[in-house]
């Protein structure tokens, strides 16, 4: 098998065979793509969010394990008081505070936390996943518009040579050397000719409308894509990088840690906890406490109480039980997700590996086939002139080359995306992988540190606002192509010598 790996002309052979496929001058380039929506996407700022606030499952869990500060106070007026109560007082002011310290919980809340900060783990993971599958998205789409603008220009080149080769044959039908047959073949062809174009067009205006929509701007004369970096050597050593580095098999069995402390969380509902409390009170009649011998009375009064709390649960109708079995099979339904997630991920890293040595081995084979259908069509048109080859066997070897350079054009399109997407199965295609140059990378554990920690009841982040950006005044995107979209290849082929090739 063709090896990937120790093979450094291979993969710059990749990068620079995309070069037919984009223009030369000033243009956006992939690594501003990438970066563009790394900094602007709503998929990965939403993803983002949704882990900030994940994050905060560690503090609440540790809450619990706080000491607690309740008050209350109250002013009450006696507007009907009883008859019988000579000395009820008119008005009173009260107030009361309590203080609750948890000594002992069962482990629930030890464990608690240790699950939020395996879910925290899990998060992170999810959000390089997140990362990573944006990043492959915006690479085929980056690809499908080079495919696609290249593709309208052979179409384009298609219909200018069979235009060319209309004329020619209706000039001739004029001199009597060819039949109305000839010429209605040619017009023909041309008729499908210009249907593909317009269809080539529209495929280029929705892969423009995709790009605008993972990238945030329109595609601006694309740039080739750098050769692909660290691809592996064999399918084997592509999984086991995948095994150790693939962000949803981390993901994965973080979460399944998590539910092993969820078993002990439940666990613990059945055992004795252990707290202090302590309360002061304070009340205040506003000297009508007494009436005719208030001035006997003290108005106000005062007490407090401390003390320590033991609760033995003897019986709750088997709930506790039922909640740990309950999360005994939760955490074996996670274990058997972890192993079916590694299996997924086995599965694509292999389908990847194989993808991208087949679109290589197709490169290769379509340029061959380019190669001898641009031979083959100028050897017809020799034919032709003196009288060996009809003129559907021109129109013929026409289609040939036309459908030669689009497959190459889609196997080197193939070849990349296929590239890429093996590094993101292997965990590797992530900003930190890539060498993006835009500042500093976002970084999922800053926020986690800064409120871990965290126990002020009014310590609030400021008011969310959005930080992607809107779409809704990009233009609409046509599927025209100016000269700087153009690729270089895509030359009038009607001008051909024989033996001459499209480069």
């Amino acid at each position: 098998m063709t090896r990937l790996a120790g093979s450094t002309g291979l993969r710059i052979a990749l990068g620079l065979s995309l070069t037919a496929l984009a223009s030369a001058s000033h243009a956006d380039t992939l690594a501003e793509a990438l970066m563009r929506a790394y900094r602007t996407n709503p998929t990965l700022e939403s993803a983002r969010a949704q882990q900030r606030a994940l994050d905060e499952n560690v503090p609440i869990a540790r809450a619990a394990g706080l000491p607690s500060v309740t008050s209350e106070a109250s002013y009450t007026e006696f507007v009907e008081r009883s008859v019988n109560q000579f000395t009820a007082p008119r008005r009173a002011i009260a107030a009361r505070a309590n203080l609750g310290v948890p000594i002992y919980s069962g482990g629930a809340v030890k464990n608690q936390i240790k699950a939020a900060k395996l879910r925290v783990e899990a998060g992170q993971a999810e959000l390089r996943s997140t990362e990573s599958e944006l990043f492959s998205q915006i690479v085929a789409a980056y690809m499908d518009v080079i495919q696609n603008q290249a593709i309208v220009g052979l179409n384009r080149s298609n219909v200018s040579a069979l235009g060319t080769n209309l004329e020619a044959t209706s000039d001739r039908f004029q001199f009597g050397d060819l039949t109305r047959t000839d010429v209605a073949q040619s017009e023909s062809r041309l008729a499908l000719a210009r249907g593909d174009l317009r269809t080539a067009e529209a495929n280029l205006a929705a892969a423009r409308e995709r790009y605008i929509e993972l990238v945030g701007t329109a595609p601006e004369d694309l740039q080739p894509p750098p050769p692909l970096p660290n691809l592996p050597a064999t399918p084997q050593e592509a999984v086991a990088l995948a095994i150790e580095n693939n962000p949803d098999i981390i993901a994965a069995h973080e979460r399944a840690k998590a539910a092993e402390r969820d078993i002990d969380v439940a666990g613990a509902e059945r055992l004795p906890t252990v707290s202090l409390f302590g309360s002061g009170s304070y009340n205040n009649y506003l000297d009508t406490l007494g009436g005719p011998i208030s001035n006997t009375l003290a108005q106000t009064d005062r007490s407090a109480q401390v003390g320590a709390q033991l609760s033995l649960p003897i019986f709750q109708g088997g709930r506790p039980a039922a909640q740990r079995r309950q999360a005994q099979a939760q955490a074996a339904a996670a274990l058997e997700t972890e192993i079916a997630i590694e299996r997924n991920v086995i599965a694509q890293v292999r389908s990847a590996y194989t993808s991208y040595i087949a679109a290589n081995e197709l490169i290769a084979l379509n340029q061959t086939a380019v190669d001898a259908a641009a031979l083959s069509l100028e050897g017809v048109r020799a034919e032709n002139t003196v009288g060996n080859r009809t003129i559907l066997d021109i129109l013929d070897a026409e289609q040939e080359f036309l459908q030669a350079q689009v497959q190459l054009v889609i196997a080197r399109r193939n070849a990349y995306v296929a590239g890429f997407t093996l590094l993101a199965a292997m965990g590797r295609a992530e900003a930190r992988d890539l060498n993006l140059d835009g500042g500093v990378l976002y970084d999922p554990e800053v926020n986690y540190r800064r409120v871990r920690g965290k126990f002020f009841d009014f310590d609030d982040d400021p008011e969310p606002v959005a930080t992607s950006t809107r779409t809704v005044e990009t233009p609409v995107q046509s599927g025209d192509i100016s000269p700087a979209d153009a690729p270089p290849s895509l030359i009038d082929r009607s001008k051909l010598l024989p033996g001459e090739m499209a480069p």
